[in-house]
């Protein structure tokens, strides 16, 4: 198992789904971590406690990343460094999935997701690069992207733009930031079961198809983020600089399943 002692990482959306399951997997590894959220819930005590019982370090910060970046970001990153100051991990996961079909689509619901998928991570990297330049910090940052930053869907044209935007950051602050010894890396789950892929469990069919539509078959959990995260961060990675790492089960790789004869 890869160790993560020492070491201290704020990941940003970490109260569910691949967010938390990243912070999990930190805290196994024996990172202490910093749980972010926009409110104090059930679901944030469940995560705190589920980290500090692995004997490491936990708090809980909060902050909505999807409003003024300019506001948002620095109160983040001032209650993150107030939590820990020796945070050198830094996992832009926050993000949104609400989207509109591209005629019906507005700048409120465009304005919000490029806020909270593109500018907030893009200035949140920003702020701790700066801090650990001045401190000549080894720091490590991993931008959440997603497959939709490599294949499209027609209703969700504005949140593919993101994740494509998302999987460009990883390289060109990448290329900025490795001179001072800052990589910067990426992971883009698939289809992945979370609270914002609920339809998966609801609709059967569509379940059914999704799974067609993988090479290996499967529609996981989102602990299957969890262990790739650990790696691009840790210093088994050390010269793994701007990737993409796609968790997806083959699903980019395929451009189009076979359809059963017997499909209902």
């Amino acid at each position: 198992m890869i160790d993560l002692k020492g070491h201290q990482a704020l990941v940003t959306g970490s109260t569910k789904g691949v967010g938390r399951a990243i912070v999990e997997a930190f805290a196994a590894a024996g990172a202490d971590v910093v749980v972010h959220g926009r409110a104090p819930s059930e679901d944030s005590d469940a995560v705190i406690a589920r980290c500090r019982s692995h004997g490491v370090q936990a708090e809980f910060i909060t902050g909505d990343l999807s409003g003024p970046t300019e506001v948002v970001v620095d109160e983040v990153y001032e209650n993150a460094i107030t939590a820990m100051p020796g945070i050198d991990i830094l996992v832009n996961n926050a993000g949104t999935y609400i989207d509109k079909p591209y005629l019906e689509m507005d700048l409120e619901t465009y304005g919000r997701t490029m806020r909270l998928n593109v500018a907030s991570p893009y200035f949140l990297t920003q702020r701790f690069a700066r801090r650990w330049v001045e401190r000549s910090v080894n720091g490590r940052v991993l931008m959440i992207g997603s497959i939709n930053g490599q294949l499209a869907e027609p209703v969700h044209t504005c949140y593919d733009a993101s994740k494509g935007a998302v999987a460009m950051m990883v390289k060109s602050i990448c290329v900025s930031l490795a001179p001072h010894n800052i990589r910067v890396n990426g992971l883009a789950p698939g289809l992945v079961s979370t609270p914002l892929t609920s339809i998966i469990e609801e609709d059967p069919r569509f379940k059914r198809w999704m799974c067609l539509h993988t090479p290996n078959g499967e529609v996981p959990g989102p602990e299957v983020c969890g262990d790739g995260a650990v790696y691009l961060v840790s210093d088994a990675a050390r010269h793994v600089h701007g990737h993409m790492l796609l968790v997806d089960g083959g699903m980019s790789g395929w451009q189009q399943p076979d359809m059963p004869d017997n499909w209902q």
